[in-house]
């Protein structure tokens, strides 16, 4: 597993993905602005860097440039935004950066850029920029506040799951984070419930199911189920399931 540094002044944004990489397994530093990420690169060097183009103090793309200049830029760093041009990000891959995610970021797009980062990074520094993620041309401006969002699948959220598939694979029941209670098998719900009890049973019992299989992450459970995290975090609150993830740095 390796040391991230995100790098973003939306506390909502830094917080999404630190929960989902933490539950990958990496160890994970925020900063909320440049400053903080100086002293966190100088304290820590990152294996990989997430880095957001607008901050209030100084921009992703002037740190990035001065670690460059300061012969600091010995780490893959992906840059992040919710508005920015494709001149900006193509000016970012010529200083040095290795890639552009551009918000919202897609779980699979965050973990697979970060997976390729951290090839890049064990194979050595390239002299050639990466090629860049194109940036829609109607991207909000800079004074837009982009919600702290990611999402599963190509769809935002909607990923079909079989009904025949997803009973068999509710055939077997395990217990979650801890959780000893008794847990009500599938075949013994009742049909004569009132819709939303019997709806409420099912679902308890199909996330209890997948959260046990995933080993209680979030993450992978998320992407099974195809919901999005903070949805998925709801769901379960609003069923009563209790999480207890044991984690490792």
């Amino acid at each position: 597993m390796a040391r991230i540094l995100v790098v973003d002044d939306e506390v909502g944004i830094r917080e999404l993905l630190s929960e989902i990489l933490y539950d990958e397994g990496h160890t994970v530093d925020l900063a909320e602005n440049a400053a903080a990420a100086r002293a966190l690169r100088n304290q820590h060097r990152p294996d990989v860097v997430l880095l957001d183009i607008w901050m209030p103090d100084t921009d992703g793309v002037t740190l990035l440039k001065e670690w460059a200049s300061q012969g600091l830029l010995d780490m893959p760093v992906i840059m992040m935004s919710g508005h920015a041009t494709i001149d900006t990000a193509v000016e970012a891959t010529r200083i040095g950066a290795t890639d552009f995610l551009e918000k919202p970021i897609t779980m699979a797009r965050l973990l697979k850029t970060i997976a390729s980062a951290l090839d890049r990074g064990r194979a050595g520094p390239k002299p050639v920029a990466q090629p860049v993620t194109a940036i829609r041309s109607s991207s909000p401006p800079p004074s837009y506040v982009q919600p702290p969002m990611l999402t599963t699948g190509s769809e935002y959220g909607r990923a079909p799951i079989g009904a025949s598939s997803a009973a068999e694979s509710l055939a077997e029941m395990g217990q979650v984070g801890g959780d000893t209670r008794p847990r009500q098998p599938l075949h013994e719900l009742s049909l004569d419930l009132p819709l939303r009890e019997a709806r409420d049973a099912f679902e308890r019992v199909y996330f209890e199911h997948h959260l046990a299989r995933e080993g209680g992450s979030m993450t992978r459970v998320a992407d099974k189920t195809g919901l999005e995290r903070t949805h998925l975090y709801r769901k379960l609150k609003q069923l009563g399931i209790e999480l207890s993830r044991k984690r490792s740095l």
